[in-house]
């Protein structure tokens, strides 16, 4: 019996983005649900404090908007122009990779575990972002 290769769809940089950014969010998520099991997290937050500090109105809104943008890219990375999705993903996909490389250090491990996986979500949405590819009659000439 011979072995045919298996079929498969050549999917849109646009929704490869937006899968990215959505695999990104189960991971915030997760990472967030678990945080809670860590000893004194809930006693903490009982008592006002934040993972930066006090909670106020400004830091659950900061952390809100924070959080916010990862959703909102699955959307944007599928319905905006391509100029200004590329540059959406490049912008916000390295404003992530850089986050999570900064509060990864002193970690738990799932918490360094899943801020790899993040790393490598997000380092992907760059290259993706970055390897955009060109329409046909776009291409520059070499000089």
């Amino acid at each position: 019996m011979r072995k045919t290769p298996l079929d498969d769809l050549k999917l849109h940089v646009k929704f490869k983005l937006s899968a990215l950014w959505t695999a990104l969010m189960f991971c915030y998520i997760y990472g967030d649900y678990f945080g809670l099991y860590v000893p004194g997290q809930l006693k903490g937050m009982l008592e006002g404090q934040g993972p930066v500090g006090p909670t106020t109105q400004g830091s659950l809104a900061g952390t809100a908007l924070l959080l916010a943008i990862p959703g909102v890219m699955v959307f944007l990375s599928l319905v905006s122009p391509p100029v200004l999705s590329r540059c959406l993903n490049l912008l916000f996909g390295t404003l992530y990779t850089l986050i999570m490389l900064a509060t990864m250090p002193g970690a738990w491990v799932f918490y360094i575990l899943l801020g790899v996986i993040e790393v490598i979500l997000t380092g992907s949405i760059v290259w993706y972002a970055w390897t955009w590819p060109r329409t046909a009659g776009m291409q520059r000439e070499a000089p």
